[in-house]
This record gives structure tokens, C-alpha cells and sequence, in this order.
């Protein structure tokens, strides 16, 4: 197999989920920013689950999560992939309420101020543990301190269904679904 070297990288990790981002203005308005930056820290295996995000410093929601400290991250189904690239296209410094701009529903959380998206099976309330510089994003680091689930996406036993998520990813500036189910975590373990 021949190998080309790539004189200019441009998002080398993927699939990255595309993550609908709330926050709140300190005068109680919401704002939604897309990000393809989103991703797992800590598991939770030992000490808390703590995600991370990577948000450019000019972009809007970068000083409302700062100045809150707190977020929400929501993962949209590959079903809403015009709304999220409509909420991605435009800016709340500009339009004022994205929830209302783009037709989701904006969900209480029960641990921060700012609101869930109802449209998205899964949910996270954060608050931000510290942000990092990191070239030309900057990294937030959040404590994930509650999880929401769409009752339909559980089974029988309360965990979360894969096959019902319908999850929307990112790849190299495209959006994608994913496909099938390949293995678990450990299935080649004694073969």
C-alpha cells in the first residue's frame, strides 16, 4: 500500500459526533452553537466523567459558557441534520434565540441554566471545570453532573440502545451517519 504524506492537515481525528452546545446569556437567553469538536475525557472509571469541547475564542457561546460556567451538550439523530446545519449556519449574536430561529425545543436542565434540546435522545449538563489555550480553539473541560435519555432509546434492562440513537456524525467537514455494528469492546478477548 503506497502512502501520500499531507503537507496541510484539516480535522485529522474523526468521526467526531456533531454536538448541539447550549448556554445562556446572563439575561436568561439561550444560544446553541454546533460543534464537531466534542469528545470524552474521563469515563467516569475513576473519579467524574468530564468531556471536553473545542470552541474557537471569537465565537459567541465561547463567552457565555466562560462567563456561566456551564453547558449543555445534546446529540441530534442523523433525522435533524438540516436543523443542526441551519443552527450551525448562523450566528445567536445575530438572531437572538437560536431555539426559536431553528424550531427546537428548548428542555429544563436540572443542574444548570441553561436549557436542553428536547429533539436530541441524549443530553449532558456540564459545568466547566477550566478552559485550556490550544492553538486556534481553546479546549473547555467539563464535569458532566447529569445525563438525560429518551425512554424510547433504553432497553429493557435502562441502558442506552445503540441501534435507537441514529447518531449524526462529523467527518472532514461533512455531515454522515454511522453504520453497522461491527463488535463489542473485548469481543476478540480469548480467541
Amino acid at each position: 500500500m503506497s502512502k501520500v504524506l499531507l503537507t496541510s492537515v484539516f480535522r485529522p481525528v474523526y468521526p467526531t459526533p456533531a454536538a448541539l452546545v447550549t448556554s445562556a446569556a446572563a439575561d436568561g437567553t439561550p444560544n446553541i452553537i454546533v460543534l464537531g469538536e466534542c469528545f470524552n475525557i474521563s469515563i467516569g472509571l475513576e473519579g467524574p466523567v468530564v468531556v471536553g469541547l473545542a470552541i474557537a475564542p471569537g465565537r459567541y457561546s465561547y463567552g457565555l459558557i466562560k462567563e456561566a460556567g456551564e453547558f449543555g451538550v445534546n446529540f441530534p439523530t442523523a433525522d435533524l441534520v438540516e436543523v443542526v446545519d441551519r443552527c450551525g449556519s448562523v450566528s445567536g449574536r445575530k438572531v437572538g434565540n437560536k431555539f426559536a430561529h431553528v424550531g427546537l425545543t428548548p428542555y429544563p436542565a436540572t443542574k444548570i441554566k441553561a436549557p436542553l434540546i428536547v429533539e436530541c435522545p441524549v443530553n449532558l449538563e456540564c459545568k466547566l471545570l477550566d478552559i485550556i489555550k490550544a492553538g486556534d480553539h481553546d479546549l473547555f473541560r467539563g464535569e458532566v453532573v447529569a445525563q438525560h435519555v429518551d425512554a424510547r432509546c433504553l432497553d429493557a434492562e435502562g441502558n442506552i440502545a445503540i441501534t435507537s440513537l441514529n447518531p449524526l456524525c462529523y467527518i472532514l467537514g461533512q455531515y454522515w451517519s454511522t453504520g453497522r455494528h461491527l463488535g463489542h469492546h473485548g469481543f476478540t478477548r480469548g480467541k
